[in-house]
This record gives C-alpha cells, sequence and structure tokens, in this order.
C-alpha cells in the first residue's frame, strides 16, 4: 500500500508514540489499513497477532488501527492492559480519535489520541529505567 502519510505527518505521529512511550512501559503502534471488510476489531486483532505485539514481557502493547477509506478505527490493548484497566478505559481516547477523525484530522487525532493513551497507561504501567523498546514504533501499511 502506498503509504498515508507524508514523511512529515509520520514524523509527527512517530513523536507521539516516543512522548507516550516516555510516560509508561507500554509499548505503541499504528498501523493504517487500506480497506477493513467486516468488523474492525477483528481486523485490528489480526494486525496485533501479525505484528507479533503479544510477544510483549508485560503483555502491554496498544494497537492504532485506522482503515480511512472505511470510516473504521480501534484501539486495543493486550491481554496484560486488559487485566488491569476498568472496561471504560479507551472511551476517552477512542472519543479523541472519534472527534479528530470526523474532521479528517488523522495526524491530529493519532498524535493526540496516543499521548493520551500513555498518560492513562502511566497509572497501569509506569515507565522503567530499565525500559527497552520491545517493538517497533514505525507505521505499518497494508
Amino acid at each position: 500500500m502506498k503509504r498515508f502519510f507524508n514523511d512529515q505527518e509520520q514524523e509527527r505521529i512517530l513523536s507521539a508514540i516516543t512522548d507516550a512511550e516516555k510516560c509508561t512501559s507500554g509499548e505503541i503502534r499504528v498501523h493504517v489499513a487500506r480497506k477493513c471488510k467486516g468488523d474492525v476489531l477483528d481486523a485490528a486483532a489480526r494486525i496485533f497477532a501479525f505484528l507479533e505485539m503479544h510477544k510483549t514481557e508485560l503483555r502491554n502493547g496498544v494497537l492504532f488501527y485506522i482503515a480511512p477509506a472505511d470510516r473504521k478505527f480501534a484501539v486495543i490493548g493486550d491481554c496484560g492492559i486488559n487485566a488491569k484497566v476498568p472496561y471504560y478505559f479507551w472511551n476517552n481516547v477512542k472519543q479523541v480519535l472519534a472527534e479528530e477523525f470526523a474532521k479528517q484530522d488523522f495526524v491530529g487525532g493519532l498524535s493526540k489520541g496516543i499521548r493520551l493513551c500513555g498518560q492513562q497507561l502511566k497509572e497501569f504501567f509506569p515507565y522503567r529505567e530499565d525500559d527497552v523498546n520491545e517493538l517497533s514504533d514505525e507505521i505499518s501499511y497494508e
């Protein structure tokens, strides 16, 4: 797939990931899909597995999955996160994304949502001095 974001936009998103990961030991990735047929959560879960995001030590990976052409997105976390956070944990992040995406501001939405995610995860998965970046921060495309 041709990249959805240009170099400058990608840098803004990568900067947001770096900022968020300074708050938390959680690992954040962004994936952009050309199309999303069917349920967006199922599609996000498949990509989560494909990117091997379940292989972090604390099982604290987070995937921001967007399919702009189909106006679909999902934010999913690994079982380590889901075992600790309340059921409504992702609501604020999803609301930020929905508001910005409605304005076609995908970069702004992702950047705000990613930073908010880092702040929220800090309570459950604080940044550790010996933290290792276990997953690539690069945006993946299909």
